[in-house]
């Protein structure tokens, strides 16, 4: 894989000279909705790209965020469960050759519940969009970042400690935390950064509605400490824009992180065994 994309970075500069400045985009999956959108409208008031390709199932929804932004938007109605999906973004990024400056890898599902109530379609569902989506997504798009190009993946304060009854999700963000903090080792010598966004709680996204649409949704009984949708989302852009390698937009998710580090795993599950309940 190195080998092909230094074989690759080297094909694309050698393009750049000959054929001038490439048109410099970012691309959001889950674009549609949630942090995703709220991700699309920072990115048309920083003014650092030209166009952004917004990935997300319901093009209804991104033919509404047209409407709200100046940035011109490449509108992809894809479902990232499908793998042809990204084989065919990685054919358009192939045709256009553009300058990615931006990858925001935040597509991604959740279910609460026990292993017997999820059914097996969620959950190789959350594995397929939550882990292989993002990795195929990032691969297609690195040979055509350059010097300066930020990878935002949005995780979960959940990846930090194993979680009952939301232990597929949680494993889940566990593998892209340590998938982002590997890989922004490996693009450092590019100088293209890499920022795991690890939040609690959001109390104004689609993703707690649907979390709870199964039978043992009961298991969690609250959310206590929400963190709001727009104060998330400016948390970890700045950060990101920051080159952090890790952010944590909310005080108690970075205590949950701190906590995840002084406890072992059979203590931090019998803190959430509480706090899920509460």
């Amino acid at each position: 894989m190195a080998e092909e994309m230094n074989r690759d970075r080297t094909q694309q500069d050698e393009m750049t000279e000959e054929g001038g400045n490439r048109r410099r985009i970012a691309v959001v999956t889950g674009a549609s909705s949630g942090l995703g959108r709220q991700f699309v409208r920072m990115l048309d008031r920083a003014g650092e790209v030209d166009e952004i390709w917004v990935v997300a199932r319901r093009r209804y929804r991104l033919e509404e965020l047209q409407d709200v932004v100046d940035t011109p938007l490449k509108m992809l109605a894809y479902d990232l469960t499908d793998r042809q999906a990204v084989r065919d973004i990685q054919g358009m990024l192939s045709d256009e050759d553009p300058d990615v400056r931006w990858l925001i890898n935040c597509a991604g599902m959740g279910k609460i519940g026990s292993i017997e109530t999820i059914s097996m379609e969620d959950n190789e569902t959350m594995i397929d969009l939550n882990c292989r989506a993002a990795v195929t997504m990032t691969q297609a798009c690195v040979p055509y970042m350059e010097e300066g190009a930020r990878i935002m993946n949005i995780c979960s304060a959940a990846g930090f400690q194993p979680l009952p009854y939301l232990n597929v999700y949680a494993a889940t963000k566990a593998f892209m935390i340590r998938f982002s903090r590997a890989l922004g080792r490996e693009l450092k010598v590019h100088r293209i950064s890499v920022t795991a966004v690890c939040p609690y709680w959001v109390s104004d996204t689609e993703f707690i509605q649907m979390a709870k649409k199964t039978g043992n949704s009961e298991y969690i009984h609250s959310f206590p400490l929400s963190s709001q949708e727009k104060y998330v989302a400016h948390r970890a852009f700045r950060d990101t824009q920051r080159r952090k390698a890790v952010s944590t937009p909310s005080v108690f998710a970075t205590v949950e992180r701190v906590l995840a580090k002084l406890f072992p795993s059979g203590a931090a599950m019998s803190i959430w065994d509480v706090v899920r309940k509460l």
